[in-house]
């Protein structure tokens, strides 16, 4: 399952390094800031290996578009989540943000309605800026 996510480069975590039966392993945690909500979010993300050197072209402040996996396991009755990047690339008319870092002001957006009835909360599984109406719902119930 290939999800994507665009968003702000907001920090790069130090690359882990490290010895298998397989051999030498690298990788690195990166933050990305969601940029489609007026509640931004902040999500770490995995790249391992090559794609691991793959984020070093990238700054801070840069508009990504990362493609990743999510996988979950369990160990001693916890579980762990992973979102493992897998294609990072520059979003379409993403730039680095000014040198200087400099602030930008944030895109506006329509109002959005302050409360959804329960009828039309989203269901799990869908991208956060989906929206339903009645006329759209075509399920049989």
């Amino acid at each position: 399952m290939a999800l994507e996510l665009v968003g702000k480069l907001v920090k790069v975590l130090p690359e882990v390094t490290g010895q298998s039966q397989k051999g030498p392993w690298n990788k690195q945690e990166f933050v990305i800031e969601t940029l489609d909500s007026q509640y931004p979010k902040k999500v770490c993300m995995t790249a391992w290996g090559e794609k691991a050197n793959d984020l070093k072209q990238f700054a801070a402040g840069d508009t990504l578009k990362a493609t990743f996996s999510a996988e979950s396991r369990e160990y001693n009755d916890r579980w762990y989540t992973e979102l493992r990047a897998f294609r990072l690339e520059l979003a379409e008319g993403g730039e680095s943000t000014p040198a200087a870092g400099g602030y930008q002001a944030p895109v506006s957006r329509p109002a959005q309605p302050a409360a959804r009835p329960a009828a039309q909360s989203q269901p799990a599984g869908m991208p956060f800026n989906t929206s339903f109406d009645e006329e759209s719902n075509d399920l049989p119930f």
